[in-house]
């Protein structure tokens, strides 16, 4: 049997098939057979993905550069004797990894309740009985009967079909339900035209079959997807390169500046104890120790505005990621279009008709001419409707506020038009059915006879493929209802012009019989119809998806359509959505992409719009494709074919009402809603995100490098130090819980989604950003050791100079708060109760400082002391020094760069 698996099914003979798989076409195994199989092949299961365990997830939240930076210095500090400072710089380690494992572990149950994990039964023949079984208890050659409603339960080669149409839009892409035949199909046949085969995980909607088993579990068509999402890496996001990449330079440059330190201490012949205490104090002043648990509150605090939206963020950096976003790649069926199909189009009496409204919601109405064309006075229109409605096995219902068709969703498409069309549903009780002949591969047509509306005739109503309906028809139903002669070319042109748009067009007609008619057959319809008119339908955009591509594209970011439809579909609603702006649409097959070299895939991705017929491991090339290019590369999708991309993206973004269960467990975000503009939303909170994330950066860093000046230039100088290890971790702690964090709340700048997206290489801070944190870091240096040593010089104590010192850092902080509040606009620009968490941020800053200064208990663990009204004076100087210089230099530079 193992030598079997790698088969080409759809291209060998039924009865070579069921020879080769050793089973009985009519009996198939018996139960001895079926219990060896299962205990050779294991259960009908794709091997589930090895998850993390808690204890696993936990620990790797501590694995990041900066964490590992912390923790080196909470055990060097313990160790230095000092366990208020170690307590500090551990407990902020601690609460950011419980805090990102919180998050994950939420976001997974979200995601677990989303999905309905039921377990599925098949039908099948065992020892020539006809019996109920579990999905999972399917081995090789068990021959599965299936109905219209049947989960296709395995891969299965086709044996014998009556009318059996298949959904496989989870696996293809495909917006409209595939018919199927047992007839051997050509070796190279895509997936998607393999009519002979049905697929696990795909849904029967119309008709019956009979398939022999050929591949379950990992080797089916699901387990082979499921190996592609094992083998695509876990990629970083932008940010969490970003922050490696500094974190990796800042352990660097603490290392070489502690080595230069402690170098130049013992050269002044100062002792190696006290050079190294000083050292240290050098480091811990370095370090930012706020900046991991500032990146994870900001990143959950941009999580919870996200769930507001409907989207679930199961991993934190997935945020910003979405920010960073150059490239949309996107699914069609389902997730920029209704998978809904909807007649958009009527020929009826030699009159185009167009009709309104989307998806199963019978809210719209028939035109022509941008006037409503009511049923009842145009009878060509009237009978072209009536046709769609009662030649039809749908039904339309309505089910929780949402609109359902039970059936064929171009039946459906079909009930909806004729009601929109002021036909009610009950026009079939009316008209009531007689007899039917359904559609089938050969005759591609379907019949049904109803009784008259007066009960005097019988009337037959036929729809079917175009060509085929032509070939049958003698006249046609003029506008005004009389019985005209047929213009077949000019319908066949109707009717291409409708293709042409991308819609699947069928024709309907009909023909009168005697009143005691009570059956048909073929030959009764075989000729002699009356042509009543074309329908054309396609599954039509969302209309927010239509303007959340033009906000993207605004945006600088390119959306591209990756789908398995057909191309000219495809194309068509590209076309609609506006994904190349105002030029047309053409796709790319995926026999074209197979036969493109990697390095011509990459010219090819760039430069193209919308990709059809493509497989799941073409979906795959063409995201890493356009990774090559330096892209970020976002992936949308519901469906079992869209798992890998989804994992190989930088942000994987799953639908959560349609999606699989596979398409969400390889996803970084789900949406609630299904709905593409979330993705848009979800873009601009990103930015948003990131943007504090700057802000926070760049407020942060001027501390540090001030700390670790001020402490060098003592240390260079022989000189106290100015501030001790200690009160660098109130000031770094209590900033940037008091002061920092306030910057994550602020809301997001109103042209975020005007500006292109961030450069993936360019560096997480500008030279112009650098520029800044080195001025600001300067005043620092300047007004802590002057006023430390002023103090000094007045005669006051070493203690009360330290507060002293610590009282600028505070203040400069507090005051260049409201200048990082945006790195571009003025203070005044911004407003000041846009936030008002950076109002209340510094008024606690205040209180905290004031208990530091003034409290006995705070005196004994931070070494420090009250002050004078003068030393507050120079501290409140200082700060407004820098809160000028800044605001002096964001105006000369927001000058230089208008509209920015």
């Amino acid at each position: 049997m193992e030598s079997l698996l790698g088969r080409h099914w759809h291209h060998l003979p039924a009865a070579e098939v069921v020879d080769l798989l050793d089973s009985d076409p009519e009996k198939g195994l018996d139960r001895f057979e079926v219990a060896r199989r299962q205990a050779a092949h294991g259960p009908n299961a794709v091997t589930p993905r090895a998850g993390r365990s808690a204890a696993v997830r936990l620990l790797l939240q501590f694995h990041q550069p900066l964490v590992y930076i912390l923790l080196a210095a909470g055990v060097v500090t313990a160790v230095l004797k000092a366990p208020v400072d170690a307590a500090v710089i551990l407990g902020v380690v601690v609460i950011n990894a419980i805090v990102g494992f919180l998050q994950e572990h939420r976001a997974e149950q979200a995601i677990a309740a989303l999905s309905a994990r039921l377990t599925t039964e098949a039908t099948v023949i065992r020892g020539g009985e006809r019996q109920r079984v579990a999905s999972s208890a399917l081995v090789p050659g068990d021959l599965v009967v299936l109905q219209a409603g049947d989960k296709v339960p395995a891969d299965l080669r086709l044996l014998e079909t009556r009318d059996l149409q298949v959904d496989e839009s989870t696996l293809t892409g495909e917006s409209v339900p595939a018919p199927k035949s047992a007839e051997v199909m050509p070796h190279d046949a895509l997936l998607a035209d393999r009519k002979n085969m049905a697929y696990g995980s795909t849904l029967a909607t119309y008709g019956q079959g009979v398939g022999v088993t050929v591949a379950t579990g990992d080797q089916s068509e699901i387990g082979r997807i499921s190996g592609l999402i094992e083998a695509a890496p876990d990629l970083e996001t932008p940010l969490t390169r970003k922050i490696g990449q500094f974190s990796r330079a800042l352990v660097l440059a603490i290392l070489g500046l502690g080595v230069v330190t402690f170098a130049v201490g013992i050269w002044h012949g100062q002792s190696a104890v006290q050079t190294f205490l000083a050292t240290v104090a050098l480091v811990v002043a370095v370090i930012p120790e706020g900046l991991p648990a500032a990146v994870t509150i900001t990143l959950a605090i941009g999580v919870a505005r996200m769930a507001q939206r409907r989207a679930i963020v199961r991993k934190l950096p997935a945020v910003e990621t979405l920010g960073s976003t150059t490239v949309i790649c996107s699914d069609k069926t389902g997730t920029l279009t209704q998978n809904q199909m909807t007649v958009q189009a009527i020929a009826a009496g030699g009159v185009q008709h167009a009709v309104t409204g989307v998806g199963y919601a019978p809210s719209g109405m028939v035109t022509a001419d941008g006037r409503t064309a009511a049923a009842d006075s145009a009878p060509a229109l009237s009978e072209c409707l009536r046709a769609g409605l009662l030649c039809n096995d749908a039904i339309l219902r309505e089910q929780d506020g949402r609109w359902e068709i039970q059936g064929d969703p171009t039946e459906g498409a079909l009930v909806v038009s004729a009601r929109k069309g002021g036909l009610a549903e009950g026009l079939r009780a009316t008209s009531a059915r007689l007899d039917t002949l359904p559609f089938d591969s050969q005759h591609q047509y379907m019949a049904t006879l109803h009784q008259a509306a007066h009960g005097e005739a019988r009337v037959a109503y036929v729809k079917g493929a175009v060509e085929r309906m032509l070939e049958r028809c003698a006249t046609a139903l003029a506008a005004d209802g009389a019985v005209s002669a047929l213009d077949a070319p000019g319908i066949e042109a109707a009717a291409e012009a409708m293709a042409g748009r991308g819609l699947r067009v069928l024709a309907f007609a009909r023909k009168s019989f005697p009143a005691a008619t009570s059956r048909i057959d073929h030959a009764d319809v075989g000729a002699d119809l009356t042509f009543l008119g074309l329908q054309g339908m396609i599954d039509p955009p969302r209309p927010e998806a239509v303007e959340a591509v033009r906000a993207c594209r605004r945006a600088g970011i390119a959306v591209k359509m990756i789908t398995g439809d057909h191309p000219r579909t495809a194309a068509a609603v590209a076309a609609q959505l506006g994904l190349a702006g105002e030029e047309a649409c053409a796709a790319l097959t995926g026999k074209e992409l197979a036969a493109a070299s990697d390095a011509d895939l990459v010219r090819v991705a760039e430069a193209t719009a919308v990709f059809a017929r493509v497989s799941p491991e073409q979906k795959l090339r063409l995201v890493a494709a356009l990774q090559a290019r330096g892209h970020v590369v976002a992936m949308t999708g519901d469906g079992v074919n869209d798992a890998p991309a989804l994992k190989q993206a930088d942000i994987g973004v799953a639908m959560g009402i349609t999606g699989t269960d596979v398409a969400k467990g390889a996803a970084d975000i789900v949406l609630t809603d299904d709905n593409f503009a979330s993705i848009e939303a979800a873009v601009e909170e990103g930015r948003g995100v990131f943007a504090n994330l700057t802000k926070f950066i760049i407020w942060t860093l001027p501390t540090n490098v001030g700390q670790g000046l001020v402490i060098l230039a003592a240390i260079l100088l022989g000189e106290t130090l100015p501030i001790l290890p200690v009160q660098v971790l109130w000031i770094n702690m209590t900033t940037a819980l008091l002061l920092g964090l306030m910057l994550a709340f602020e809301p997001k700048e109103a042209d975020s989604m005007a500006r292109p997206p961030r450069d993936p290489r360019a560096p997480l801070l500008t030279g112009e950003l650098l520029l800044r944190i080195g001025s600001v870091g300067g005043i620092l240096l300047l007004g802590a050791f002057g006023l430390f040593e002023w103090e000094l010089s007045r005669g006051v104590g070493a203690e009360e100079a330290r507060t002293t010192a610590v009282a600028v850092f505070i203040v400069v902080q507090t005051f260049y708060l409201f200048n990082c509040r945006s790195l571009t606009r003025s203070v005044r620009a911004v407003g000041l109760l846009t936030n008002p968490w950076a109002i209340a941020g510094p008024a606690a800053m205040l209180l905290a400082q004031i208990a530091f200064t003034y409290l006995p208990a705070m005196n004994r663990v931070f070494h420090s002391a009250p002050i004078s009204l003068e030393a507050w004076a120079g501290a409140v100087g200082v700060g407004l020094a820098a809160f000028l210089l800044v605001g002096a230099e964001k105006g000369l530079r927001h000058g230089r760069a208008p509209g920015r």
